[in-house]
């Protein structure tokens, strides 16, 4: 089992930096693939970025070059530095954990994130 708390969201204006963590706690969590989502109002959720135990990354195009992900697994802690944003990344974002190779997947709450001035 594994517990996921999301923090970090707020209210920011365009071309703002936001840094949202997700800390983890409950099973190994090195070894899991972290990832985080968003889910806009009216829209389906979307896969943003993750990063594996081994530490390689990926991205969806629309955040390519202005979110960063990362993970110190001494603090059991997932991050995603979010730079230059804008109305459109407006979401509720959520972390995910998944055993590579297995069902098991877990969801934390959500944080609201709103980029608006």
């Amino acid at each position: 089992q594994v517990q996921l708390v999301e923090s970090g969201g707020g209210l920011v204006q365009p071309g703002g930096s936001l840094r949202l963590s997700c800390a983890a706690s409950g099973s190994i969590f090195s070894i899991y693939t972290m990832a985080w989502y968003r889910q806009a109002p009216g829209k389906q959720r979307e896969l943003v970025a993750s990063i594996t135990s081994t530490h390689n990354t990926g991205y969806t195009d629309s955040v390519k070059g202005r979110f960063t992900i990362s993970r110190d697994n001494a603090k059991n802690t997932l991050y995603l530095q979010m730079n230059s944003l804008a109305p459109e990344d407006t979401a509720v974002y959520y972390c995910n954990g998944r055993l590579p190779s297995t069902s098991i997947n877990y969801w934390g709450q959500g944080t609201q994130v709103t980029v608006s001035s």
